[in-house]
């Protein structure tokens, strides 16, 4: 389907790929991974349309491939008055339309050859996205994702994740030879995303898709391609097995430098003191000899060290910080809020937040969170009662409301509150970022390095209260991982809109749900049993919750240089891995 073979291309800033080789076949499903900014999206673009860059090395492209498309970034027409039905079948209906309207004019047409080729051509057309079938395939789809409810209902009232589904299907339904969706499960809730899984899975096609979401990640995919340090590495087969063969090198490879370390420590040494004997004894050519032949020997140690661009990953040090912790205090308190557009959205709600706690909020798309956690940011309500020793810091799934769009890194961090372009610099190092990003213009940057930069002017102020909205979308499983820890060691307040298990598991102390248009609070032990119920396999989930304890006690042991604890323990969770 297809071929790269030492692919390279660069932006004016950065080199995205240095001789990459990869293949795809005919029906694989392909996971493609990579930190924030390594270049994903772009290769997708290079693939959708190669005549538009300029790159060097060979991309073939099977002849005749139809390639369908999801953008992470989908834009809902809100004023287009189609229902979901007639959205998905624009194509069916339009060629169905077109060949009606030429059977029409052939009735009374002198000359009917040049509209018998148009019937032929519009035909073809018909039959090579599976036309005759696509009423049915239309309602197959949607009875399969759990969505047949909105076949009537028009596109402009549903949600932003129902949209993404629509878009996947739509896409599906005209069978193209190569899917290629870019990170479709942001923003879907629980019941999206499952549904997401199902659609996936049930495409015959080859697909390849941009994906963080560690849940899909476990279960749709049979390739995985990890462009790193601006190379890739192909692998057939499951995601978690291709984890687990990177943790293994991971500790073979710590255990090999540590040793090179110690040799090139040792010759360094010897060099040191043959160079002293070789100032005092000038006429000793011996010793010179000795001398030459150590440091070559530091230079072939120097060139062999271990390269290890899909190991060694730059990771941010996320760190929310607070000079001002307040003890057991009421940090929030909603009383009677209520919110409606067009219907009334959610009503009589009541809640409070204390000053440590960590708060997930949840519910379907489209039933006002994120209105909910803007009007408490903006603090526009009598029914919003805010502490008065609170100051709050709010990340937005909407990122050009907290960034603007047209700054520099570096004029961003201005308007912070910093006085130096080499203070950012020294700043930005720790959320992952390379010196050189401070001049790029922040539209330039990947979805994932943006909400990166949310976080970190929210790690630079003193907030207390943290509004965040979906922060894991758009993240590397890196980043994310990097987040849960920061939210994890935090001292003040958070409410986090998520629809992420695993953030919401690791991280917070209790949920409030969104039921019946208001908002009860449910405590992690019910969300897990919810969660069982409704939408994902509990020994799954209980076996997954396991398999991280024992990868935090490597990553401890890896710390710690004990590698033959590391190996153990690396034992214990390939027995896992069978499980899954």
């Amino acid at each position: 389907m297809i071929k790269a073979e030492n692919l390279s291309y660069s932006f004016p800033q950065k080199d995205l790929y240095n001789n990459i080789s990869f293949t795809l076949e005919d029906g694989q499903h392909c996971a493609f991974i990579g930190t924030s900014g390594s270049g994903k999206s772009t290769l997708v673009d290079i693939i959708m349309d190669p005549e538009r860059y300029m790159f060097d090395g060979t991309l073939e492209i099977a002849p005749n491939c139809r390639i369908g498309y999801v953008s992470q970034f989908s834009q809902l027409d809100e004023t287009k008055a189609v229902t979901v039905y007639e959205y998905i079948g624009e194509e069916f209906i339009k060629l169905q339309n077109e060949i009606t309207s030429i059977c029409t004019e052939m009735e009374t047409a002198w000359d009917i050859e040049p509209l018998m080729e148009k019937y032929q051509q519009a035909l073809d057309a018909f039959h090579a996205i599976s036309g005759d079938d696509f009423e049915s395939n239309i309602t197959k789809e949607l009875n399969l994702s759990d969505l047949s409810k909105l076949k009537d209902q028009l596109v402009s009232k549903l949600s932003s994740g129902e949209f993404k589904l629509i878009q996947v299907i739509k896409e599906m339904l005209t069978g193209p030879d190569l899917m290629i969706m870019d990170e479709p499960d942001v923003f879907l809730d629980f019941e999206n995303i499952n549904s997401l899984k199902k659609l996936i899975n049930s495409y015959k096609g080859t697909m390849l898709i941009i994906t963080h979401n560690r849940y899909l990640l476990n279960h749709c995919f049979n390739k995985i391609l990890h462009l790193e340090n601006t190379e890739l590495q192909e692998f057939d087969g499951r995601y978690i097995d291709y984890n687990f063969s990177l943790l293994q090198r991971k500790i073979e490879l710590q255990e090999l430098a540590i040793a090179d370390t110690e040799e090139l420590a040792r010759n360094e040494f010897l060099i040191n003191n043959l160079r002293a004997d070789a100032t005092v004894h000038v006429e000793s050519s011996k010793k010179g000899k000795s001398l030459k032949a150590r440091v070559k020997l530091n230079e072939r140690l120097e060139a062999r060290r271990i390269k290890t661009p899909f190991v060694d990953i730059k990771q941010p040090r996320i760190r929310f910080v607070t000079d001002n912790v307040l003890e057991d205090t009421i940090a929030l308190k909603v009383t009677d809020y209520s919110v409606s557009f067009d219907d009334v959205i959610l009503e009589h709600v009541n809640f409070e937040i204390k000053s440590t706690d960590k708060v997930a909020l949840i519910g379907p798309n489209g039933t006002g969170k994120t209105t909910l956690l803007r009007d408490i940011f903006q603090n526009c309500k009598d029914s919003i009662e805010i502490n008065e020793n609170i100051e709050m810091a709010f990340l937005s799934q909407l990122q050009g409301e907290m960034l603007n769009e047209s700054n520099t890194v570096s004029d961003e961090f201005f308007d912070a509150g910093f006085k130096t372009n080499q203070s950012i610099q020294s700043y930005v190092i720790n959320y992952g970022f390379d010196e050189e990003i401070v001049n790029q213009k922040i539209s330039s940057l990947s979805g994932g390095e943006k909400n990166i930069l949310q976080l970190a002017k929210i790690s630079a102020g003193n907030a207390n209260l943290l509004l965040l909205d979906e922060p894991t979308s758009h993240l590397d499983t890196y980043s994310q991982i990097a987040l849960e820890k920061a939210i994890e060691d935090y001292k003040g307040a958070i409410l986090m809109i998520s629809h992420d298990y695993y953030s919401i598991i690791n991280c917070m102390d209790y949920l409030l749900i969104i039921d019946d248009k208001t908002i009860r609070k449910i405590t992690m032990r019910k969300f897990r049993k919810m969660i069982y119920a409704n939408h994902f396999d509990r020994d799954y989930l209980e076996i997954e919750q396991k398999k991280k304890a024992v990868e935090t006690k490597i990553e401890s042991a890896l710390k710690n240089t004990d590698f033959e604890l590391a190996k153990v323990l690396s034992e214990e969770l390939e027995g896992l891995i069978k499980l899954l």
